[in-house]
């Protein structure tokens, strides 16, 4: 049901955008490294194409797999899991749009042999237990990617073939057809409606990386609708970036008009344009494949009209790196993001290899309008490759981290915590609060945020170091440590758009 509130708040939002397509930005705020900040967007990428674990597994094993996959990532001091659901036009859910991916089960169209799991629905679950968020992560035009690969008989390929094309060993949507990206809409939709997602991302793939000497096959779309949307025969390149265009803000909109409060991120190739392809020398100083001319991704345009609400780039280079330095890189994004959430892709096994992460890290948190940082791949956090994991643990994830509040879609926090109380049961103590949820108001309390201090200490929810939980449930179990020590327990609220309430604080004996 939508309420007048949910209307009120979409009405924001859209109003939102058009500021930001008028050039409203925020100017920069000179910040010191903290070694504990309390708002740090801490993600991770998980792939499933070409991954072969998940269809060895029975629908049991997935599930305790997927859970201790969250498990470990908080233990890591990660708060965002990006997870790929949509790896080849299929469905690591249950979808009436598109057939179960072939990365889940073997065989595509193949469902799970318990009928009731819903692997995003279980992920979903898991991550809000524990105060993370989960972005369903989405490849838009991708069909297969390789051309062997069978498809299933319901795949939407099959009834319209004529909007699809060939590109080297793989198979896309023709980003040139509108029908293709009402269809992409569709999708996005059905997931944002059905699912507790807390957003939806995309990755770099948008038209496909260029083959050398092989043209990409789009000239039917190209001859059918580049007159008629203004474009002569010799703009196909801009013809090809207004389309993607045309899809991200239509995603945009579909988001928006659904849930106002799931966003809309983006984590495009790392170069948005080399300095010297730009007139004006706006771009970095750097040589390498481009966003905007490569891949036809106008990611710096995205952001300046408001069309998504992070941007992720991958600066998956090495510091010092002759074509592509990822300091250089790492200051233009700051500078050339008009102060919208800005989050940094970071390479695991290249930056460990060079014993750089935490280097980058710290440089990443010298940035004005740098917010967080995003990790691929994910499997080396959770395998605790080269000690990754225990080294996130010990250093710049050694206290938790809340996600950074999206303020350029609300402003304002949820109500404090009511009727904080402990409850001693013959083998628990627990706190517990009154929960006052509600899933179609956004402004509602979604989580809850727990704080500890030694008695006589200063109370000061800004030190994250004092965090010890973050969860969804409306209680806390207590840890037992003989009952001599005396502490005080803060309570918060957050909001869907990550805001903060007032704490309600209680003392107990441990």
């Amino acid at each position: 049901m939508i309420t007048g509130k949910f209307l009120r708040i979409a009405a924001t939002l859209f109003t939102t955008i058009l500021m930001f397509g008028c050039g409203v930005s925020r100017q920069p705020v000179t910040r010191g490294v903290d070694p504990f900040p309390k708002r740090e967007f801490r993600g991770v990428w998980v792939q499933t194409v070409g991954q072969s674990r998940y269809q060895q597994m029975n629908s049991a094993a997935m599930k305790h797999y997927l859970s201790e996959m969250v498990r470990k990532f908080d233990e890591a001091g990660i708060n965002a899991l990006i997870f790929q659901v949509r790896p080849e036009a299929d469905a690591f859910y249950k979808s009436n749009l598109e057939p179960w991916s072939r990365f889940m089960t073997g065989i595509q169209g193949k469902a799970p042999d318990d009928p009731d799991f819903d692997p995003l629905a279980f992920l979903i679950a898991e991550c809000h237990k524990r105060g993370m968020e989960l972005h369903a992560w989405l490849n838009p035009y991708r069909v297969k990617s390789n051309i062997s690969s069978q498809l299933a008989p319901g795949h939407i390929y099959w009834k319209y073939p004529e909007r699809f094309v060939q590109y080297g060993n793989q198979l896309f949507f023709d980003p040139g057809l509108p029908e293709n990206r009402s269809f992409i809409c569709e999708v996005v939709r059905d997931i944002v409606s059905r699912y507790d997602v807390d957003a939806i991302h995309m990755d770099d793939y948008f038209y496909p990386y260029p083959i050398a000497g092989t043209p990409f096959p789009d000239d039917g779309s190209f001859n059918a609708y580049a007159a008629s949307q203004g474009f002569s025969p010799g703009q196909r390149d801009d013809w090809r970036r207004n389309n993607v265009n045309l899809l991200i803000r239509q995603l945009k909109y579909t988001i928006a008009g659904t849930k106002p409060w799931v966003r809309f991120g983006i984590s495009p190739f790392g170069i948005y344009r080399n300095k010297r392809n730009t007139p004006d020398g706006s771009g970095s100083d750097t040589n390498g494949l481009e966003n905007y001319s490569d891949l036809y991704a106008d990611i710096k345009l995205w952001v300046e009209k408001g069309w998504i609400d992070y941007n992720l780039p991958q600066l998956y280079w090495e510091i010092g790196h002759d074509r592509a330095d990822y300091t250089t890189l790492l200051r233009w994004w700051n500078d050339n993001n008009f102060g919208q959430p800005l989050y940094i892709g970071q390479d695991l096994e290249r930056s460990m290899k060079r014993n750089e992460l935490d280097v980058k890290i710290r440089q990443s948190r010298e940035m004005p309008f740098v917010q967080g940082n995003c990790y691929w791949y994910g499997y080396q956090i959770l395998e605790n490759t080269g000690g990754v994991a225990d080294q996130l643990k010990r250093g710049a994830h050694r206290a938790k981290a809340l996600i950074p509040p999206y303020t350029h879609l609300h402003q304002g926090a949820p109500g404090k915590v009511k009727r904080l109380a402990q409850v001693f049961t013959e083998d628990m103590h627990f706190l517990t609060w009154e929960e006052r949820k509600d899933p179609n108001n956004p402004e509602a309390a979604r989580e809850f945020v727990i704080y500890r201090f030694d008695a006589g200490e200063k109370i000061d929810i800004s030190r994250a170091e004092k965090i010890v939980a973050v969860t969804s449930d409306n209680f806390y179990l207590l840890p037992y440590e003989g009952g001599r020590n005396r502490y005080t327990y803060v309570v918060t609220a957050l909001d869907a758009f990550k805001n903060e309430g007032k704490g309600a604080k209680i003392k107990v004996v441990l």
